[in-house]
């Protein structure tokens, strides 16, 4: 690992408009930099770079962050990388933990990907398989198919080249059980795994001998973590961010078909359903996500799964279900080009997908199992924002009302959605200049911190309760938060004395509206609503005679 004081050293010596200007045209404006956003399409530059903060944010799509974020996000590279690349712009030495890191990894897997390429053309039933599949020549050699032979094959092959069997297992191409090692992969065809960056990090095994298991993958290792990888990512990325749109299948045979096809854009996952993990990777480039899934019952519980999950994460896109038993393989090489993409533009958005589903998991015909159907749709939307949810109690309602259900039943409340990956512009459309300003105050002055809780909770704040919370958490990386430290039209509190008159002003109007609100009630309790008319109007005299007083009190 790259050392703490190496990263803190490195990151003193970066300037972010030398490092972001290296990459786009920045043009001066006002005290920030701006430009068209790099990471999506945009015709008025909302881009802005703060030489002061040291951070970029795009106003547009809520692209953020500092030096190292951006060569992230531009270059598609991971932490370190993106790290080891900056240093090597700067001329800067890096230092590492240990020497473990300082070696270079071990070169097996690349090694052994030529073997097995090599292996392919020499065995009669692993080429038979691949030009059954339907599979170009030109294909084998994109997507680097080959084959593995006997496990005693593969580990004297190891061995002839000098690796050992300690790294072998590391790097997940050898197993080590009852005092012997094997090879994990046996008279396999074989498909390179590669990260996002293109190295190879493991490998995915297809039977030909009619093994038991049809499909195998490399173990668990420190570079193959199966819920963060999508197979053929790294074809599919140039593609993905031209196109704005992402196709996941659930198998290797599908996204080389696809791609074969013209469908550049098209990755799978490895054997697991899609998992949270694999959510930074799809949000590179805001793509259209196209989920393409089989139609029996495993298929249609995954489709369920991952809509469930991007709907929640705010993504946009739908899924595409293949009937018959037929798979995009399939229909690629049976000639159906055209049919399949007319599939991909008429997907079934996610969410009416979600509610559909579960409709159908019900005999709605029983009175009970339609009020749990109810019960678990709402829930779901109550994973959505609020926005969403009002759209799409409609659709709710609209199919359960042909179904004896009174459409006034479906109440989803405005307030639950917790989802902190939502698009920024969903969790709020309106600005409040006061609301932000404090805010602004509190990250910039955290010593008047304690000053604000004393007197309001994050809670009263009408429009930007959300960004105060994550002020007071000091998350600044936050989408929410950069966008308020680069806008200049955004001004701190000066000083206490500021502070305090601006409080007064608020608070004063919070309380006078409370009162209202209590003066209206008409179900509370007499006592109940004295004791609260005497304390709000209380509260609202010291306030007008230029005394703060305490929230809770």
């Amino acid at each position: 690992m790259i050392t703490q004081d190496s990263i803190e050293a490195l990151k003193a010596r970066l300037d972010v408009v030398d490092v972001v200007g290296s990459y786009v045209e920045l043009k001066k404006a006002g005290m920030n930099y701006k430009s068209p956003c790099p990471f999506h399409d945009e015709k008025s530059p909302s881009f802005v770079v703060s030489p002061q903060k040291q951070i970029y944010h795009c106003f547009g799509c809520g692209a953020g962050g500092d030096s190292v974020k951006f060569v992230m996000e531009y270059e598609k590279l991971n932490y370190p990388e993106a790290l080891e690349k900056l240093a090597d712009s700067y001329n800067f030495t890096l230092s590492y933990t240990d020497n473990k890191h300082n070696k270079p990894r071990s070169q097996v897997m690349d090694k052994l990907q030529e073997y097995y390429q090599t292996l392919l053309t020499s065995k009669q039933t692993a080429l038979e398989y691949v030009k059954e599949r339907g599979i170009y020549e030109s294909s084998v050699e994109k997507f680097g198919i080959g084959y593995a032979p006997d496990s005693n094959s593969t580990i004297n092959y190891i061995k002839s080249h000098s690796f050992t069997m300690g790294e072998s297992v590391e790097m997940g191409v050898v197993g080590y059980d009852g005092g012997r090692n094997f090879a994990r992969f046996v008279e396999r065809v074989t498909f390179p795994i590669h990260s996002a960056n293109g190295s190879i990090v493991g490998f995915g095994g297809r039977t030909i001998t009619g093994h038991q298991a049809k499909y195998v993958n490399s173990p668990e290792t420190p570079f193959f973590n199966k819920s963060r990888l999508l197979y053929a990512y790294h074809h599919a990325k140039q593609s993905l961010y031209k196109q704005g749109e992402i196709i996941i299948t659930e198998g290797y045979l599908d996204v080389i078909m696809l791609h074969q096809a013209g469908f550049t854009n098209a990755v799978a996952t490895l054997g697991t359903a899609l998992t949270p993990e694999h959510l930074p990777l799809l949000r590179k480039g805001d793509p259209k996500v196209v989920m393409a899934y089989d139609g029996d019952k495993a298929g249609r519980a995954a489709a369920l799964k991952a809509s469930k999950l991007l709907s929640a994460g705010g993504f946009n896109g739908g899924v595409v279900i293949f009937q018959e038993g037929l798979d995009p393989a399939d229909m690629v090489k049976n000639g159906e080009v055209e049919v399949l993409a007319n599939m991909f533009r008429n997907t079934k958005p996610f969410i009416e997908f979600v509610l559909d589903e579960i409709l159908s998991l019900y005999d709605l015909r029983d009175p009970k199992a339609k009020e749990t159907c109810m019960g678990e749709g709402l829930s779901y939307l109550k994973t959505l924002s609020p926005l969403l949810q009002e759209e799409y109690k409609t659709y709710l309602a609209s199919r359960l009302g042909g179904l004896g259900v009174n459409p006034s039943l479906l109440k989803v409340s405005a307030n639950t959605n917790t989802n902190q990956n939502a698009p920024l512009m969903q969790k709020n459309t309106h600005k409040d200049m006061w609301e932000l300003s404090l805010v602004k105050t509190a990250i910039e002055k955290p010593h008047f911190i304690n000053q604000i809780l004393d007197v309001l909770d994050p809670s009263i704040l009408t429009f930007h309760s959300h960004e105060f919370t994550l002020a007071l958490s000091g998350k600044t990386d936050a989408p929410e938060i950069m966008a308020i430290l680069v806008d200049e039209n955004i001004h701190t509190l000066k000083d206490e004395e500021a502070l305090t008159a601006e409080l007064l002003i608020f608070l004063t109007k919070y309380y006078e509206r409370e009162l209202k609100k209590i003066n209206l009630q008409t179900s509370m309790p007499f006592e109940e609503k004295a004791f609260y008319i005497r304390k709000f109007r209380g509260k609202i005299a010291k306030l007008k005679q230029g005394e703060l007083v305490s929230f809770g009190g």
